[in-house]
């Protein structure tokens, strides 16, 4: 299972086979969990949200259009589910609880280093007006083209350019200590 492509997964899922979805899920999950954590600030629910994205993606394979393209659909059912994840939870979780879970895994040597990076990173991100942040995750936490990016969150292509031109620059000068 683990060399088969996302399309021949996708077509064993739609007839039902389980072990195909669970290999869906180990190989897109990291990424997913990555890109939730950083859109509702916290490892924790990030699980609770891959968790329903993939029940839903479960539910709602059939409407895959192109199984060559599940990475980017399923980034788009992550996205949905955490974005109504955020609409329901009343208040802000602060972002601190993803630096805590990489530095655990890193190297002693490395965490100071890498925590402060990650901070100075993640106030950079802060600082973004929201449309120039959800562009910039999209394409450098999930992967997305700017077509699928623009398709994603309903904006013209030339503005997604823009907003991640913007913040891109906007990035760099708050992490020009870092280079």
């Amino acid at each position: 299972m683990r060399e088969a492509s996302d399309a021949i997964l996708v077509a064993r899922s739609l007839d039902q086979d389980e072990h195909a979805f669970a290999e869906i899920v180990r190989r897109h999950a990291p990424l997913m969990r990555a890109y939730t954590a950083r859109m509702v600030g916290s490892v924790s629910e990030a699980d609770d949200v891959v968790q329903n994205a993939f029940i839903l993606a479960w539910r709602k394979l059939d409407t895959l259009r192109d199984p060559s393209a599940l990475k980017a659909w399923l980034m788009r059912v992550a996205t949905h589910e955490a974005t109504a994840y955020l609409r329901r939870r009343p208040s802000p979780v602060p972002l601190e609880a993803v630096e805590q879970v990489l530095a655990a895994e890193a190297r002693p040597d490395t965490v100071v280093v890498r925590d402060a990076q990650m901070a100075a990173l993640s106030k950079a991100l802060d600082t973004l007006p929201d449309a120039q942040r959800q562009c910039w995750l999209l394409r450098e936490v999930a992967g997305l083209s700017y077509t699928e990016i623009a398709e994603e969150l309903d904006l013209p292509a030339s503005t997604v350019r823009g907003n991640l031109a913007r913040a891109r620059t906007s990035i760099t000068v708050r992490m020009e200590e870092w280079r």
